[in-house]
């Protein structure tokens, strides 16, 4: 972290830049993360006061919104009392007592570090150089890295950025810049950043600072292109861009705008304009009455329901003895997953549910029958080497003329604009009440036909595109042992084993990737399910994991399916090739997860608008499947609003607690891994993935228009890679209004069924998993599993941990819950 100013160095700046600026990926990529990553290596709340002081985000609820919470009964006085006692001292309590409830506490309100160079140009000289850059600068750089929107590309796809505005500068009949002066900067190659910072600051002391206001000015648009920097693969139609190419082009810009507008007499600013002294940019914050009393608050909010959680599972029976499922179905560890899971289990008791992440253990690249790209169908941290090919795919998407390329064309784009824009109206009305599939709706079951087959055995040392096509034996017995033995799967055997991932399908949806699976890229999970269901059910693989110790019977078949969890519908797939036995067996099945995907809707929709959800499930069922056709519904579900908790553990823990969809479930046996082998793992990826939904979402909650995305309603889809407020705004990095709303912005509570001991060990193992739990970024509490006690990660050690909630009330009508409740449910035993 800097302390102090430096001597300006391009490169130096460059990366501190790409340091700070958000790293959201393009729509297709769309997996959430630390929106505060750049912050992570210091402690949670210093993070959130030096992020506010330095770019002026919210990064907290404020001290009223806290208190509306304590005076509602969402934080009770004998939590906040613990918190204070054990921060501040028992003879403190009365003091900070009085601070956090009555006390007039205000916010500093310093002006941030960064915009305030900047603001000169208004002050000084009453310009705008944003309204006057902006609009070019996106537009240019948008058809530059346009994804298939545009009827034509932007010349010279193959040159960088950079070098296409200089040769489009050469050749075009129109030039981009009038300026003679900057037309000359632009085709001079040995031209720098820093020569061009000279020409409108002149003082290196300010260059840091200047490129920091004028980029945090725009930071969606300069964090996409940081991301893209890097990730060049992020863009299906891949285009060179570079942080450094974008400033250049942009100062260039500013410089011919300062030309026109108040002339070179008046440049550089240090010549004719009195600055404030400079200051660094990011230093270490001051100790803040303010600061102090929101954590106490957050870690009080915090706290409410996490102690609920834990006395919860600490009181849970684990005597239980296994029985025989009659079927056994893995789901992701997804939060939506957590409701479906205990539904089925309500309505088939007989059989077992297992949580797993949704790639189900398998890296690879994914190309569909007919598909010119691969995409990634694996955590995005993943490398993949392998690729799987759909082939034989029967089917085509429906066309509508509407979304034809000769729409944008001048004589036909009036000619549809004079016949089929007319019908365009009643059609719109009509879907407005009776909403229906249209080529606009983006279905989860699209990513992989029903009927097409998938490459999945690697022969003749095939390799396409970079890629090995296929999996060896070996690989495909490594994916299925691990996933079994990870999740304590390794003996009990169901005659059906599903494993069935997760996608979401919406209409008119540009966050349509942030609803499907995060352990799949932003993907879909259905040929993750369908292709690990097929390793298994192969007699070599089999005979490989028996040397490993896993028996599998030959009565026992995996079977491939997808949930949606938009729709609540569950497709299968090769369901069609069981056995005459089984498919009797899957028929009963599939009916009871009929019945448990009605339940289902009609729990998720009790926070549904104009849903009325005092009816028979299976009717509130089909008002939530037309919600995800609806052209005009800004939120088909509610993803992972309110999600808070990770717990790895045996179902046992969980099983008879109601935890309202906010838990990430992680089936594992500690008793199967006594050094922690397969929790490593488990926990180098539960960690960074579920942690950075927990704080996207929360960060999107807090500052809504800074690090989030406002409200989803205006926004316009850019070059199929970005959203923003009409055509000539930032991009929007974070989450819309329409995601976030109902939720509660707490960290995430990771708890872990283990010895206190090996969970240390564990995360010291790994740096980077290290630093979520040491600086607080996340929460850490184990259930020994012998003694039942709660110790909870401190930052450097467990420390025992005494519930406050002596129980939780016990709940057996859960469906009239959700017929009068809309707000966010306490933690039931059931």
């Amino acid at each position: 972290m800097k302390s102090e100013i430096q001597v300006f160095d391009e490169q130096e700046v460059l990366h501190h830049l790409k340091h700070y600026l958000p790293a959201q990926a393009p729509l297709k990529d769309f997996v959430h993360h630390n929106t505060l990553h750049a912050f992570q290596e210091q402690p949670f709340f210093k993070a959130l006061q030096q992020a506010s002081e330095s770019l002026d985000f919210n990064t907290t609820l404020s001290i009223a919104e806290y208190r509306s919470r304590f005076q509602q009964g969402k934080i009770s006085e004998a939590i906040l009392e613990r918190i204070i006692i054990s921060n501040k001292g028992e003879e403190a309590l009365s003091l900070w007592k009085e601070r956090l409830l009555t006390a007039p506490i205000r916010k500093p309100s310093e002006p941030s570090r960064v915009g305030r160079l900047r603001q000169i140009w208004k002050t000084q000289f009453g310009l705008d150089l944003d309204m006057r850059v902006h609009p070019k600068l996106f537009k240019l750089i948008g058809g530059f890295l346009d994804q298939g929107v545009a009827e034509k590309r932007f010349p010279f796809p193959e040159a960088s950025f950079l070098e296409a505005i200089r040769t489009l500068e050469e050749t075009a009949f129109l030039p981009l810049f009038k300026s003679k002066k900057v037309r000359e900067l632009l085709l001079n190659e040995n031209t720098s950043i820093t020569q061009l910072l000279n020409l409108i600051v002149g003082d290196a002391r300010y260059f840091e600072a200047y490129l920091f206001d004028q980029q945090f000015a725009h930071p969606g648009w300069s964090g996409m292109i940081a991301v893209l920097e890097q990730q060049a693969e992020s863009l299906l139609d891949h285009r060179s861009v570079s942080l450094y190419d974008f400033i250049f082009v942009e100062l260039l810009m500013e410089i011919e705008a300062l030309e026109e507008t108040i002339g070179f007499k008046k440049l550089p600013l240090s010549k004719t304009t009195t600055l404030p002294e400079p200051i660094a940019l990011f230093t270490e914050p001051k100790k803040e009455l303010y600061w102090e009393c929101v954590a106490l608050w957050q870690e009080a909010f915090e706290w409410q329901y996490h102690d609920q959680v834990l006395v919860a599972i600490q009181n849970v029976n684990k005597n239980e003895q296994p029985k025989q499922p009659n079927f056994q179905a893995f789901f992701c560890i997804d939060d939506r997953e957590e409701s479906i899971r205990r539904h089925i289990e309500r309505v088939a008791p007989e059989g077992e549910t297992i949580g797993t992440p949704g790639h189900f253990g398998m890296v690879a690249v994914y190309q569909p029958d007919g598909g010119q790209f691969v995409t990634q169908i694996a955590p995005g941290n993943a490398v993949a080497k392998h690729l799987v090919k759909e082939v034989n795919r029967k089917g085509e998407k429906e066309r509508d003329f509407h979304f034809h390329y000769r729409s944008h064309r001048l004589l036909t784009g009036w000619v549809l604009s004079q016949t089929l824009g007319f019908w365009s109206v009643f059609k719109l009305l009509f879907n407005l009440f009776k909403p229906t599939v249209t080529p606009a709706h983006s279905s989860a079951f699209e990513h992989m036909e029903y009927d097409a087959d998938l490459v999945l055995e690697h022969l003749d040392n095939r390799n396409e595109k970079g890629y090995q096509l296929g999996f060896t034996v070996d690989e495909m017995t490594n994916i299925v042992q691990n996933l079994l033995k990870s999740t304590g799967t390794t003996a009990n055997f169901a005659p059906l084993v599903y494993l069935i991932g997760h996608g979401g399908s919406s209409t008119n949806n540009p966050y349509y990737a942030g609803y499907n699976c995060g352990a799949c890229s932003g993907r879909a999970g259905s040929v993750n399910a369908r292709a690990v269901s097929a390793m298994a059910n192969r007699k070599d693989v089999r005979e490989n994991l028996e040397k490993e110790g896993i028996s599998i019977p030959k009565t026992t078949l995996f079977l491939g399916g997808l949930h949606d969890t938009t729709r609540d519908e569950i497709r299968f797939y090769d369901d069609y090739k069981l056995p005459a036995q089984h498919l009797e067996l899957h028929q009963q099945n599939v009916s009871a997860f009929a019945k448990a995907l009605d339940n289902n809707a009609k729990e998720r929709a009790r926070q549904f608008l104009l849903t009325d959800v005092k009816r028979p499930s299976f009717k509130v069922h089909k008002d939530v499947r037309d919600r995800s056709t609806a052209l005009f519904e800004p939120r088909p579900e509610l993803n992972h609003s309110n999600n808070t908790l990770c717990i790895v553990g045996r179902r046992i823990l969980t099983q008879q607690v109601f935890l309202d969809q906010r838990a990430f479930l992680n089936s594992y046996d500690y008793a199967q891994d006594p050094y922690g082998n397969y929790l490593k793992g488990i926990l180098g990826a539960a960690t960074p993935v579920c942690g950075g939904i927990n704080l996207e979402y929360y960060f999107s909650r807090v500052d809504n228009e800074k690090l989030g995305a406002g409200s989803k309603l205006p926004h316009n889809v850019i070059g199929l890679f970005g959203v923003a407020n009409g055509i000539k705004g930032d991009l929007r990095p974070g989450l819309p209004s329409q995601m976030i709303d109902v939720h509660d912005p707490l960290r995430l509570l990771m708890v872990v069924e283990h010895f206190p001991d090996v969970v240390l060990q564990v995360i010291k193992s790994n740096p980077a998993v290290w630093e979520w739990y040491a600086n607080q970024w996340m929460k850490l509490a184990v259930i020994h599993p012998e003694t039942n006690q709660i110790q909870v990660f401190n930052g450097a050690d467990f420390e025992p941990y005494e519930t406050i909630t002596t129980q939780v009330p016990k709940q057996e009508g859960l469906e009239k819950i959700f017929e009068t409740e809309s707000e966010n449910l306490p933690v039931y035993s059931i």
